[in-house]
């Protein structure tokens, strides 16, 4: 679970990153999960944008896929969630203290 300041710190640095992902009227399916696991494991920290043609909600759509694939949920603003996770090989991100 992040602290406050951790998430501060992660929507810091998710401010310059680019959405990588894309969720439309399909949704989210198994593929997608596959696909944000191996680039969450490379990146720490991703964005994902929900297009206009998606008829879920998109808080319900991030909170889907945290779940699903183990990160951490940092924001939802507008259309665009921000997911992190630690990375075991690619450790880049020093977070601050608790």
């Amino acid at each position: 679970m992040l602290t406050g300041k951790q998430k501060r710190h992660l929507r810091s640095l998710a401010h310059h990153v680019q959405p990588i992902f894309q969720i439309g009227k399909g949704g989210v399916n198994d593929q997608l999960i596959r696909h944000i696991d191996e680039a969450i494991e490379t990146r720490e920290l991703i964005k994902i944008s929900v297009l206009q043609n998606c008829d879920e909600d998109r808080n319900v759509i991030a909170a889907e896929i945290a779940e699903r694939s183990g990160c951490e949920l940092v924001q939802v603003i507008g259309k665009t969630i921000v997911l992190y996770k630690e990375s075991k090989d690619h450790k880049e991100i020093v977070l601050p203290r608790a």
